[in-house]
């Protein structure tokens, strides 16, 4: 239970959502958008966060679209993640989301909700990621669209107000060959010790990663290292994982040399299934 009240609005348009963000944040308030709210609930009952409106963004067509035009799939940020366990039309996206919680959570916790939150583990964004994905997003001057290799950067790099409405991945993004391994130090469900997802893109494999440090991140500097075949496979790895974008967790779910332990099994692992070797 959340010990404090707060205000609750369900806006069916996308300007209406930013004015009302704006208004509220004149009238003093700390709104916060609103789509499956399991963040904002978990986090709100441990007085960690405390907003005094949400605004539901559910209600807004354009963040619950999935479909193609003739070159993109579209994918709104309010679809929950059980949508991707339906409909895998994007499988990349299909295989990291059914491994983020079990299929209760998955019922509740949305796409834009993960890719936005606070836990670092934020295992959505991975496939947008690897497929050089354009966000949509919306401010009080209209819509942006921005690639979201520009806008990520440890957490997806939001104005003060603006909303996540969409994410656009490229047809041959989308269909291109794929693996996700996640790896768990115990049972089969829970936070992981790390997530690797992968896509081959005309014979070269990119790589994104989750549970390694404190942010998801996808490393060209690391891509460029592993794809690198005048060496051995177990040669790259071991000069990939040098290239490592930042300190490694080092927590209950694992130590910092178990989690390279993991890494480097998991990188074989994915390089001999896409043809990487």
């Amino acid at each position: 239970m959340i010990a404090y009240d707060f205000d609750y609005y369900e806006p069916v348009k996308i300007e209406e959502a930013v004015e009302l963000y704006r208004n509220l944040k004149k009238e003093g308030k700390n709104p916060y958008y609103f789509s499956g709210g399991t963040e904002i609930i978990t986090l709100g009952r441990l007085n960690l966060v405390k907003p005094d409106a949400v605004i539901d963004i559910k209600k807004i067509p354009e963040c619950n679209l999935f479909r193609y035009d003739q070159e993109h799939l579209f994918i709104g940020a309010a679809l929950r993640l059980n949508e991707f366990e339906k409909n895998r039309s994007f499988p990349l996206l299909s295989s990291v989301t059914k491994e983020i919680a079990d299929h209760t959570s998955n019922n509740t916790i949305t796409l834009g909700g993960n890719i936005c939150g606070q836990i670092y583990y934020r295992e959505a964004v991975l496939p947008f990621l690897l497929a050089d994905s354009i966000c949509i997003t919306a401010r009080e001057s209209g819509l942006q669209k921005r690639k979201i290799n520009d806008m990520f950067n440890k957490h997806l790099l939001l104005e003060e107000g603006e909303l996540l409405v969409s994410l656009a991945t490229k047809k041959d993004y989308v269909e291109a060959k794929s693996i996700s391994i996640k790896v768990r130090q115990q049972w089969n469900t829970g936070y992981p010790l790390v997530t690797v997802a992968a896509l081959k893109i005309e014979g070269f494999i990119r790589i994104a990663f989750s549970g390694v440090c404190s942010f998801p991140f996808r490393s060209e500097t690391m891509e460029q290292i592993l794809n690198d075949r005048s060496r051995s496979l177990r040669e790259r790895i071991k000069a990939a994982l040098q290239k490592i974008p930042g300190p490694l967790l080092n927590d209950i779910e694992g130590s910092e040399d178990y989690r390279l332990f993991v890494l480097e099994n998991t990188l074989t692992t994915i390089f001999k299934k896409l043809g990487g070797e």
